[in-house]
């Protein structure tokens, strides 16, 4: 290599798909905030920040969670995604983005930060192609589950709405609402939005969503049997209605 050749190496961001549930909804949450600064002025996207030379990548998703949101959590409440290295992630330097999840269960006050124009929490809303979004009265289309990726990466304007998602946070998302389902009957680690117990209610809750389903769907009897053997039974819920309380269960922490 000739010492005057200009090497151009790819920039490293870290970006967080942040979970949590509103309980008086019932509704599956994810975090977006809305870009301040070119080259995405004016769209939204999941929280971003670039991996600094002193931390690894599980550190800056940490730091990532404190800085946009003041809180600090446990390593246990965020998990690796997967990579995205496609040349034509969005315009700009290319950018290699480290994924990760974290499960929030509670939803602190939003304050947009530096970069940020806006900061909210936006629904997952089923359908069957796949799951759009909704908050901040907008709404964003996901990406059906039947275009591959390297479709998207070909021509990413038909499969987002006008000021969609930034960059490929579409795929990002449907990405990690896949591993998510596809987790459910072995580490349903995003029951952890729901807080440190739940009811059996609140789980079923949880799955329909994610796997599209009616809550009448999921039995209650049938999700008993096939199910609790992931869950810690320590105790009845608190209540003040009259009747039988309901078990609560803590998630299994995976040896």
């Amino acid at each position: 290599m000739s010492g005057n050749q200009v090497v151009n190496r790819p920039l490293i961001s870290i970006t967080n798909v942040i979970w949590s549930f509103d309980a008086t909804t019932q509704q599956l949450l994810v975090l977006l905030l809305q870009r301040s600064e070119a080259p995405f002025q004016g769209t939204w996207g999941l929280p971003t920040t670039y991996l600094r030379a002193d931390e690894s990548a599980d550190a800056a998703s940490l730091r990532l969670v404190r800085e946009k949101l003041g809180l600090r959590l446990p390593i246990g409440h965020t998990e690796q995604l997967a990579t995205f290295t496609n040349p034509h992630r969005g315009p700009g330097d290319r950018e290699l983005a480290l994924t990760y999840m974290v499960y929030l269960p509670t939803m602190p006050k939003l304050v947009p930060g530096y970069g940020a124009r806006a900061v909210d929490w936006f629904a997952i809303c089923p359908d069957s192609k796949g799951y759009n979004l909704q908050g901040h009265h907008l709404t964003f289309t996901g990406l059906p589950e039947t275009v591959p990726a390297a479709t998207y990466y070909q021509d990413q304007a038909p499969f987002v709405t006008k000021n969609g998602l930034t960059a490929d946070h579409t795929l990002i998302l449907r990405t990690a609402l896949i591993r998510v389902r596809n987790r459910l009957d072995y580490a349903p680690t995003i029951l952890l939005v729901l807080g440190p117990q739940f009811t059996l209610k609140q789980a079923r809750e949880l799955y329909a969503i994610i796997l599209r389903k009616p809550l009448s769907a999921i039995d209650n009897s049938n999700f008993r049997k096939t199910h609790v053997h992931l869950f810690n039974e320590i105790g009845l819920a608190h209540q003040q209605a009259s009747g039988r309380p309901a078990k609560v269960y803590t998630l299994k922490t995976r040896s």
